[in-house]
């Protein structure tokens, strides 16, 4: 009988090499995967379809555990496990976006933190929808883009509008944090709609300097949602995205950023979104979101 290959490219892609479940199978983890292949809302490059993919087979670089040069180990016992991707119809996003609310509220019944892999920007306000009944929520985006617009091209569901619509759905959002602002194609009334609601957006030539003050601002202890978007990340670095903006986060100002917020705070749920792979051919940009993402995870998760 042959063993399972541990090479990166042998055996079955799944996330980290995670026993592959249903969303409402019999299991339990202390991490599940969850992948939205989902760009129709996309209003410029398409390709966030592919990413759930690209981020499994980048993940088997970064199979737990993990041991970095001082010799701490990362993420040793904790269990994974991958659920697939979420079913979607091809053309009728409202469908897609109920599946993706109940796939994401069966996973997170069944862990203690779910990743979900998207997928365009507008998965996470069906995602934050599982998150009803969390008292007191609060979001920490990482973002170029506000992406509170109402309306954009007679649609209030693309990408450019998830807050928006979380916000008018879920009573127990209290509170968004956008680090990383920047770009020249700002909704002025999305800008004055997130400010009127006391959001906290903070542009990226402030975020090294304001950082740690906006972090301990928030309520310590709160429930928090990461949302990652690619695009967060400057494209020197990460050039696989959408819709690209110069003058992004590095990925060591990203990782501290994070390691900030879950340091004090409760990490209930992680997205990563707006990754294209199909624009990287190098490959480079799926490596490095999928290291992002179990770097956050050790740092939520290691004692």
């Amino acid at each position: 009988m042959s063993l399972p290959s541990h090479l990166p490219y042998g055996g079955v892609a799944s996330f980290a090499r995670a026993p592959v479940v249903e969303p409402g199978g019999e299991w339990r983890a202390d991490v599940a995967v969850l992948g939205i292949p989902f760009d129709l809302a996309l209003g410029f490059r398409p390709g966030a379809r592919y990413a759930p993919r690209a981020l499994r087979e980048a993940s088997l670089r970064y199979v737990p555990p993990l041991t970095d040069l001082s010799g701490r180990t990362r993420l040793a016992g904790v269990t994974f496990a991958d659920a697939g991707d979420v079913v979607l119809p091809s053309l009728e996003p409202e469908l897609a976006r109920e599946r993706i609310t109940e796939a994401g509220g069966q996973v997170r019944s069944r862990c203690r933190l779910p990743v979900f892999l998207g997928g365009d920007h507008s998965v996470t306000y069906p995602l934050l929808r599982a998150f009803h009944d969390v008292p007191d929520l609060h979001v920490v985006q990482l973002d170029a883009h506000l992406d509170f617009t109402d309306v954009r091209n007679d649609t209030r569901y693309s990408n450019s509008s998830p807050f928006r619509r979380a916000v008018e759905d879920l009573p127990n959002l209290v509170h968004i944090t956008t680090l990383g602002l920047r770009g020249l194609r700002f909704d002025p009334e999305a800008v004055t709609a997130a400010g009127a609601r006391g959001h906290t957006l903070v542009p990226m030539e402030e975020v090294e300097d304001l950082f740690q003050d906006v972090i301990q601002a928030l309520p310590a202890g709160r429930p928090i949602y990461l949302s990652v978007d690619a695009d967060a990340l400057d494209p020197a670095v990460l050039p696989g995205t959408s819709s690209p903006e110069p003058d992004g986060f590095t990925y060591g100002l990203a990782i501290r950023v994070i390691r900030e917020v879950v340091r004090r705070h409760r990490l209930i749920g992680i997205d990563l979104v707006e990754l294209a792979p199909n624009l990287d051919p190098t490959g480079r940009s799926a490596l490095i979101a999928a290291r992002l993402i179990l770097e956050t995870l050790g740092e939520a998760l290691d004692a």
